[in-house]
């Protein structure tokens, strides 16, 4: 049986992560959910209104909870049982059928909410999107080649910080950087391919008429997304990595160690 996911053409999944009604990211959501759906058939999981519970626990386990085990394992032989909290069960089914992944939240403490982390934790289960070998090579597929290969994923995110402050030599460190586990370690790791973020600085301070500016630009990103070519991250296939160690050759980019040296020339 092929354990991979084929997308949906004409397929989109929203995972939003605000718990406020009134906010910024509201107002962004239903301008871009609007623009979207002109382009794809959307599913929208609003994680807070949803009540959607971010902790993992014995409850993903199903039947083989209290079983002493390595806890990633045991989450997919639960997945391959069929015993799937129904709220995971959903958000599997919808993501297994788009082909764009839109994942919103503002940044809090330079990071996601503990609400979307929780997402990850438990949807991404082992069997649903990862945990596969390859026949050829023996290595776990992952880093471009997961079980969630042929999907692209929008980031937009909200910051209170200015560009400068959350820049490559601000103080609040490199957005890229501290979305790197989300961007690279999440979502390359199980196959999905990430454009470019879309970025709201400076979110604290914006009134109305600069709701609707952003709310003008988050349409026109949209518009344009069938155009976008995806971030050049290395598939951990591809040779660049050595096979034991799973680090960088060390003649590609010798002496670096910043997180830039896992893309592709």
């Amino acid at each position: 049986m092929n354990s991979f996911h084929e997308p949906t053409p004409g397929r989109a999944h929203w995972v939003y992560t605000h718990p406020r009604h009134d906010s910024l990211n509201r107002h962004l959501i239903r301008a871009g959910s609007a623009a979207l759906s002109e382009q794809y058939e959307v599913t929208v999981s609003d994680l807070y209104a949803d009540g959607f519970d971010p902790a993992l626990s014995e409850r993903d386990l199903g039947g083989l909870s209290g079983v002493p085990g390595n806890l990633a394992e045991l989450t997919g032989e639960a997945y391959e049982r069929g015993e799937v909290e129904p709220e995971v069960r959903r958000e599997q089914e919808r993501l297994a059928a788009a082909e764009l992944l839109v994942l919103q939240f503002p940044l809090w403490w330079y990071g996601p909410p503990a609400m979307l982390k929780g997402w990850v934790d438990r949807v991404l289960q082992t069997g649903f999107a990862q945990g596969e070998l390859d026949d050829s090579t023996g290595l776990p597929r992952r880093y471009g080649d997961g079980r969630l290969m042929g999907r692209k994923a929008l980031i937009i995110v909200t910051a209170g910080d200015d560009q400068r402050t959350l820049g490559p030599r601000g103080v609040s460190g490199d957005l890229e950087s501290l979305l790197f586990p989300l961007t690279h370690g999440a979502l390359w790791y199980v196959g999905i391919e990430v454009l470019d973020l879309h970025v709201v600085y400076d979110a604290d301070g914006i009134d109305g008429a600069g709701r609707q500016q952003h709310a003008e630009r988050l349409i026109k990103r949209i518009a344009g997304l069938s155009g976008e070519r995806s971030r050049p991250f290395r598939r951990l296939l591809d040779g660049d990595y050595d096979r034991e160690t799973r680090a960088l050759h060390e003649d590609v980019h010798p002496g670096r160690t910043d997180l830039a040296i896992h893309y592709r020339d």
